[in-house]
């Protein structure tokens, strides 16, 4: 990926060109039924190769999600590389390269040679699982993840890493204070709310990139008040902000002012049953995915 435009960059310029949507892939059982198909690995493959063939070079990015693949072993492994494959040359070129962004959703976090291997399998260049970007989670310290930070940096993709998410239990964690609250660390960012840590080191990473960096946060848009009852500085972050929840899945105008303020502008919507139940009809997954968009950017451009 020598050369190649910052995944940032490439994102923003598809998200003007297609609206801030994020299409998931998740095969779920009950939506493999709907559409008349079996729950194994034939299943898996037919739907979502009909999602990238009906959607390719219409929406700003895929988001296939690793575990409804991972749960049909390797085979279904497999159906995960030619998911990427797909969307890699599907549809007209797009901004900074042919086909549509893919962000491989696998919330990968752990630990030194772990941490090394999970890079390596999902960021570097030639891997079969690699799309333009993956989610981590921070959540063993921001500083595991530096195989992932640095692998990304060097090809060209990017990260989305866990910040504030929409489920009940995330609090515990992420509106904890940290022992150096009020005061700055070692790398002079200050300590606060986990959350609000997690923002700041991406920021730091993020520092001086146009039109944004490539280390986003994931951000429900659903989380009410959340961002600032913990001191969250989601403008800073000078990041994509992948958002589940807007729209038809419950954020609309008003939410979403209140949970991302003068940071909307970097938010990509996030929706994934919300289109996916529209199938299995090509026409109608396109209709589905673009009132989606034209949703989410009412609601983040306005």
């Amino acid at each position: 990926m020598s050369g190649v435009v910052p995944f940032g960059a490439r994102l923003a310029a598809a998200m003007d060109e297609h609206g801030p949507l994020c299409v998931g892939i998740d095969p779920h059982a009950s939506l493999l039924q709907a559409w008349g198909l079996r729950d194994d690995v034939d299943g898996l493959r037919e739907f979502s190769l009909r999602v990238v063939d009906a959607l390719g070079g219409r929406v700003a990015a895929f988001k296939p999600q690793a575990a409804f693949f991972e749960r049909h072993g390797s085979r279904g492994l497999a159906v995960l590389e030619e998911v990427i494959a797909a969307a890699r040359t599907a549809g007209p070129a797009g901004p900074g390269g042919a086909g549509t962004l893919t962000i491989v959703d696998a919330k990968r976090g752990d630990i030194g040679s772990t941490m090394g291997a999970y890079a390596d399998a999902f960021l570097a260049d030639g891997s079969p699982l690699a799309g333009d970007a993956l989610t981590v989670s921070p959540y063993l310290g921001f500083g595991s993840l530096a195989p992932a930070v640095e692998l990304a940096a060097a090809t060209g993709r990017g990260l989305f890493v866990l910040c504030l998410t929409s489920n009940k239990e995330g609090f515990e964690v992420q509106h904890a204070r940290t022992e150096v609250s009020g005061q700055a660390g070692p790398d002079g960012v200050p300590g606060g709310t986990v959350a609000a840590l997690m923002a700041a080191r991406a920021a730091v990473l993020n520092a001086g990139a146009e039109p944004m960096g490539s280390v986003g946060l994931v951000v429900g848009a659903t989380i009410g008040d959340a961002v600032a009852a913990t001191g969250t500085d989601l403008v800073a972050v000078n990041g994509p902000l992948l958002a589940p929840g807007v729209g038809a899945q419950g954020a609309g105008e008003r939410e979403l002012a209140t949970t991302f303020g003068d940071a909307r502008r970097n938010v990509l919507a996030s929706s994934s049953r919300g289109v996916l139940a529209a199938g299995p009809d090509p026409d109608a997954l396109v209709r589905a995915a673009r009132t989606a968009a034209q949703e989410a950017k009412t609601a983040l451009r306005s």
